[in-house]
């Protein structure tokens, strides 16, 4: 493989993010695979020139994606055009104003948090308490190389099969907001999953999330979101505040990927059996 070097425009950046990290994105070359490969959106990769040699990277590993600094930015905010934080930022901005809440009065469980982008973003606006909890334990040391002292903790484990001391780490808070951007319906967070993050907010607390637009359609859906946020909104467990269907970024083809971003309001919990 001679993989043809990819130049690109600076990424939209935070102040939040490290000047490590900002040199790193600028160092970075990319390759990518040709036009009608035909990759599904979990399958797509790239190649990076790192410590000294080109390696395949799929978006979806993501052990491998923030082992490298500035990767996650390069490619999936730069190249491929991601707005999805940006949108939800947009939405849950707008969403605050007309309820006459400060965005400085919340206190944030980041679900999928990876390498705190989402985060960064939203404490340009003035939000300050961030918790993060992701699977992967290379999301929480990507976060802290990346944007350092972002996060009041940072959990790696499994919503519904907590460690007791993650469990008392999570209890030490009080949330009054779920995030959860681009990550659900390929596995990465189940329905399950979710709904335990859900079940930690305040009732009344603010709930934004991003689906990839297909996984609200029973007939496209083996995900179970489509059920899932069907049930909540119909149950007005979740009253709904604002929907928004939007270009989630492009796919390696230049494709749209069409997603819908949520805003609502939590009346109450979720009954864990409905999520089955």
């Amino acid at each position: 493989m001679s993989p043809a070097l990819t130049e690109t425009m600076s990424p939209v950046l935070t102040d939040s993010c490290s000047s490590d990290l900002k040199q790193a994105i600028k160092r970075l070359q990319l390759a990518f695979p040709r036009v009608g490969t035909g990759l599904e959106q979990d399958e797509e990769w790239v190649v990076v020139h790192h410590e000294k040699q080109w390696k395949k990277i799929r978006l979806h590993d993501y052990n491998d994606l923030f082992a490298v600094p500035g990767l996650y930015e390069k490619w999936v905010y730069d190249v491929l055009g991601c707005r999805s934080p940006q949108q939800v930022r947009t939405q849950l901005l707008s969403c605050l104003e007309e309820a006459d809440h400060s965005p400085q009065t919340l206190s944030v469980l980041d679900l999928g948090a990876g390498n705190g982008y989402v985060a960064g973003i939203l404490s340009e606006v003035g939000v300050e308490q961030f918790v993060g909890i992701d699977i992967n334990p290379s999301a929480a040391t990507a976060a802290e190389r990346d944007r350092p002292e972002l996060y009041s903790d940072f959990v790696i484990d499994d919503l519904t099969d907590l460690s007791d001391a993650n469990a008392r780490t999570l209890d030490s808070h009080s949330f009054n907001c779920l995030t959860c951007v681009a990550a659900l319906g390929f596995g990465d967070i189940p329905p399950e999953v979710f709904v335990a993050a859900y079940n930690r907010i305040e009732d009344d607390g603010w709930i934004a999330f991003t689906i990839k637009s297909d996984f609200l359609d029973d007939s496209h859906d083996r995900s179970g979101f489509s059920g899932l946020i069907r049930k909540m909104l119909d149950t007005n467990i979740l009253e709904l505040v604002s929907r928004k269907s939007f270009e989630h970024r492009k796919a390696s083809d230049g494709q749209a990927l069409m997603y819908d971003a949520f805003v609502g309001r939590k009346r109450c919990s979720f009954p864990v059996v409905m999520a089955h």
